[in-house]
């Protein structure tokens, strides 16, 4: 069944009400209806909505909001001390979960191919699920949410790189030159950010501050333009929101932007997530069940534990570094991309299909771990509800 847009949000966010309200009876995390609603009515499911792809990308600007309203919070100075200090747990970090990954499907007889592509899948956290979980507002939360923001962070840009790796494979220009304009690309976009803020976005601020619906028209404005920048630069839409959002961070209206985008963020998130729903095909994923279970729960093992021993090895507290382990203790949106760009020419079906069963699973199962034991904006229990 064909249904338009305007169709498609009335099943999507009534179905998604009504599950989300049976999660809430039932002490279950939000996040769980909304991957439920798009396996649901989604194409593999009784395919009400059978446009993912459109969906997906409205999805997106749900992660290009976040990550606006992230850099909104960190102004230039802080980040810079922020990253150098979790560089070296990245990149450690990085070796080991790539060889868990390799391991697990080289071990069920795939190709090194598919077993390379797979360990980078495993590299990454959810930055939607991180940043989503994660109080604002709670004074002693603060360092640990400086050290989430941080790690995923380094993680989104090697997720850059990766995707460019794999994109030049098929490019007619190969890796090095597109690995070369992407070095160019992120200080231009910077320069670009840095320049339009102090000579354009402040002193139209200064001005017309007093009309509320104009600043808030500049801000998504900036936002979606400097996101455009970088897309056309081959870099992502994430990183330019990123990057505009931080080149504002100074501004004495961040807060009042930061306030007044997140229900427009949240409204796209719910988008996102039924498309991860949505992408799942149940029939594909009995076929390679026992690879995807195994890759899911090795992960989810395994991440918390290397997360707390490399912060420890940092001189973290352990209470600090075991919250952080468990908030960064899943496969990332960045996961299903990667499967996404590599195509039918770098990985079988059924590969695909395993590097997104166990990204799925990995969401559902790190968000029960973290909304029950440790602080969060949709925990079920009072006691731990932060905004």
């Amino acid at each position: 069944m064909h249904i338009g847009i305007i169709e498609s949000f009335f099943v999507i966010f009534t179905g998604a009400a009504a599950l989300a309200a049976l999660a809430l009876y039932t002490r279950q995390p939000l996040l769980v209806a909304y991957i439920a609603i798009g396996c649901v009515v989604g194409p593999h499911g009784f395919a009400w909505v059978a446009d993912d792809r459109l969906l997906a990308e409205i999805g997106e600007i749900g992660i290009i909001f976040l990550l606006f309203l992230v850099g909104l919070d960190l102004p230039p100075a802080k980040l810079k001390d922020m990253i150098g200090e979790s560089v070296l747990t990245a990149l450690a970090s990085t070796a080991v979960f790539f060889g868990i990954g390799f391991g697990v499907m080289y071990a069920f007889g795939f190709t090194i191919v598919e077993a390379a592509i797979t360990g980078t899948a495993c590299v990454f956290s959810s930055t939607i699920l991180g940043i989503k979980l994660l109080p604002t507002t709670v004074l002693h939360h603060r360092h640990i949410g400086e050290i989430v923001i941080s790690l995923l962070l380094i993680q989104d840009l090697l997720a850059i790189i990766a995707l460019l790796v794999l994109a030049g494979f098929d490019s007619e220009g190969g890796i090095l030159p597109t690995t070369l304009t992407v070095v160019v690309a992120l200080p231009v976009v910077a320069g670009v950010a840095y320049l339009g803020v102090r000579f354009l976005v402040v002193p139209l601020l200064t001005r017309f501050d007093v009309f509320q619906e104009f600043t808030f028209l500049l801000a998504v404005g900036w936002c979606l333009g400097i996101a455009s920048l970088s897309q056309a630069l081959y870099l992502s839409w994430e990183i330019g929101a990123f990057v505009a959002g931080v080149s504002l961070a100074n501004s004495p209206i961040a807060q009042y932007i930061t306030d007044h985008l997140r229900p427009l963020r949240d409204f796209f998130l719910v988008l996102f997530f039924f498309s991860v729903g949505a992408a799942i095909n149940p029939a594909m994923m009995l076929e390679v069940w026992l690879p995807t279970l195994v890759l899911a729960l090795v992960l989810v093992a395994c991440k918390p534990p290397v997360f707390r021993a490399l912060l420890r090895w940092q001189r973290e507290s352990e209470s600090v570094s075991r919250e952080i382990g468990y908030r960064l203790g899943q496969a990332s949106e960045f996961s299903l991309l990667l499967v996404f760009v590599a195509g039918t020419a770098l990985l079988s079906v059924e590969a695909a299909h395993i590097v997104q069963g166990a990204t799925v699973i990995t969401l559902v199962l790190s968000s029960y771990l973290v909304i029950f034991r440790y602080p969060s904006p949709i925990a079920v229990s009072a006691r731990l509800r932060r905004d």
